[in-house]
């Protein structure tokens, strides 16, 4: 509605509205005592009673964070005097325990064939002598070896020594963790047993024989020092698998090798054959005499891969062990006189090439 009728909308006024009065309404509110602005003792009371509990709750709440803070801080770095092992500490520790028998497994699985299921070598070199372990392997030498094969120990390229890191070239199998666990393994010191996990569950092995868990120890003995004015160990072991003439009597070997002479012999008595040939036996059953020393002619055919014979008894005993060498080549082993009955005889190296000798009868 306006009051300029027939004129456009834009230039018409509002009409004008008659005022209106107030609508009453009742309202809520607190009654007069709510609004009273002095306090009766019985207010100031309960007021005071509450501030007393408030600052007693306050109290307790900073003295309560406060203690967590105390104990918090000795349990990361541990008590005075040395009265606990603190927490970093603690952690450090069980994760060494770890990577030690992480260890174990990956040399029992990569290295044992070659230098021995307790470092005590064979085809390489020995590895559980504390005169190597006190200074000459160390974490930063075995990770080069492990990183760049044999060639890196004594500068031979073509040396039996594989490369096991994956970020050598060739990349090896292991990847870094594993290569820290196998240092660790190494390093682990003497004194200390640590579980047999098994490779497959991660679980603890069972020692049949007793009944526990199955357990090993470090080889790293640390009150161990070198005599006064001794030498460091070489770096090239090579000599570990040469007897000199003046040192090494008849018919002994040098540390590392097998009893078995290190040239072909003109065959003498019984000569038994054996051929290895595609990292395999060809003859798989031999026969030799009972209470006799007798002869094995070896031919390893497999041109650059090392061989051996091993003889085992019936409780998997070693009876002779023949001197590991790389083919194409011929050695004459000098076996000593077996109790007449059944033995097995496998390739040190190659622990999948076996057969079967039967002495006497």
């Amino acid at each position: 509605m306006t009051d300029q009728p027939g004129r456009p909308p834009e230039e018409r006024l509002p009409a004008p509205r008659p005022s209106s009065a107030p609508v009453p309404a009742d309202r809520f509110s607190a009654p007069p005592s709510a609004h009273r602005n002095d306090l009766t003792p019985e207010r100031a009371g309960r007021i005071v009673r509450q501030s007393a509990n408030a600052r007693w709750v306050g109290f307790l709440a900073v003295t309560l964070v406060g203690l967590f803070v105390i104990g918090y801080y000795f349990y990361e770095l541990g008590l005075p005097g040395k009265l606990s092992v603190p927490r970093l500490e603690q952690a450090a520790a069980a994760q060494q325990v770890t990577e030690v028998e992480r260890g174990y497994n990956l040399y029992q699985a990569n290295c044992a064939q070659c230098h021995g299921t307790k470092g005590e070598g064979g085809i390489g070199p020995t590895l559980n002598r504390q005169d190597k372990l006190f200074a000459h392997l160390n974490p930063d030498y075995l990770r080069n070896v492990l990183t760049a094969g044999g060639r890196y120990v004594c500068g031979n390229a073509s040396s039996v020594m594989p490369v096991w890191s994956n970020t050598g070239n060739p990349p090896g199998p292991l990847n870094y963790k594993q290569i820290d666990y196998l240092i660790a393994f190494i390093r682990a010191q003497k004194g200390t047993e640590y579980r047999i996990l098994n490779p497959a569950l991660a679980e603890p092995s069972i020692d049949p024989a007793t009944g526990k868990e199955a357990t090993f120890e470090g080889w790293v003995d640390p009150s161990y020092a070198p005599a006064p004015g001794a030498t460091p160990f070489p770096a090239c072991w090579s000599d570990e698998f040469k007897a000199p003439a003046s040192a090494a009597p008849s018919g002994s070997a040098a540390p590392g090798a097998s009893a078995a002479p290190g040239a072909s012999q003109a065959p003498t008595g019984t000569v038994v054959k054996e051929v290895a040939a595609g990292i395999a036996f060809v003859n798989k059953d031999l026969a030799a005499p009972g209470g006799a020393a007798f002869q094995i002619e070896f031919d390893n055919q497999d041109a650059g891969t090392p061989h051996n014979m091993e003889i085992k008894d019936a409780n998997n005993g070693t009876v002779f062990k023949g001197e590991i060498f790389s083919g194409a080549a011929v050695k004459t082993y000098d076996v000593p006189a077996l109790t007449a009955g059944d033995y097995t005889f496998v390739c040190s190296v190659h622990p999948n090439m076996t057969g079967t000798l039967k002495v006497g009868g």
